[in-house]
């Protein structure tokens, strides 16, 4: 339903001052989103060299696991992995980003590798594994850290996308018709004011 309009000039002014803003503000809001969205194909980049870098990692580690499975008892190699043979200090803080707070986890202090179970039943290439395993838990940490933070910006820039949308499709054209139609009908009223002077001239003049 379409608002009723006073079509005055101070409505009109109003109007213009409102759209003014309205504009500068979807400039604002569409720099935000594109530098957002450069922000986020940079850290979708770190992202995806690093899940390379740990998937492979995780893969040597399993497929010397694997082999090590191959050549001991299954039951003694999960007894020997009941133990944990590392811990790591983490200090957690956030990041702004954007206006978007995401989570940054950093490493302060990780264990000296250690192996807590007993030689004597387990293979050596499941010491391997173990190894490989702890390598990658920093890197694990760190990309758990970066996907997260793709997760929060992409749903930041959906909201902004959104909102901009919203100004560039609905807001700014109904107040581009609010001040048209006022336009109008100061228009219509003008030439009716001069319409009725011009009559009242002739009036007068004829009296005369």
């Amino acid at each position: 339903m379409q608002k009723q309009i006073n079509p005055t000039r101070q409505e009109l002014t109003k109007f213009k001052k409102q759209l003014e803003m309205t504009t500068r503000g979807h400039k604002l809001l569409k720099d935000k989103q594109d530098e957002m969205i450069r922000r986020f194909m940079e850290i979708i980049n770190d992202a995806k060299a690093l899940r390379e870098e740990v998937n492979g990692l995780l893969s040597l580690s399993v497929g010397l696991y694997k082999k090590a499975l191959a050549k001991s008892n299954p039951y003694v190699l999960y007894d020997a992995l009941s133990i944990p043979s590392n811990e790591v200090e983490l200090e957690f803080s956030k990041e702004n980003i954007m206006s978007v707070y995401v989570p940054n986890i950093k490493v302060l202090k990780k264990d000296e590798k250690e192996i807590t179970y007993s030689f004597y039943n387990t293979p050596a290439v499941l010491d391997e594994a173990i190894l490989e395993l702890g390598d990658a838990l920093p890197k694990l940490i760190k990309l758990a850290v970066i996907e997260k933070r793709v997760d929060m910006l992409a749903s930041e820039i959906e909201k902004t996308r959104r909102r901009v949308n919203a100004i560039e499709h609905i807001m700014i054209p109904e107040l581009e018709v609010n001040i048209k139609t006022i336009e109008m009908k100061l228009d219509d009223q003008e030439r009716s004011n001069t319409v009725r002077m011009m009559k009242s001239k002739e009036i007068i003049t004829e009296r005369k």
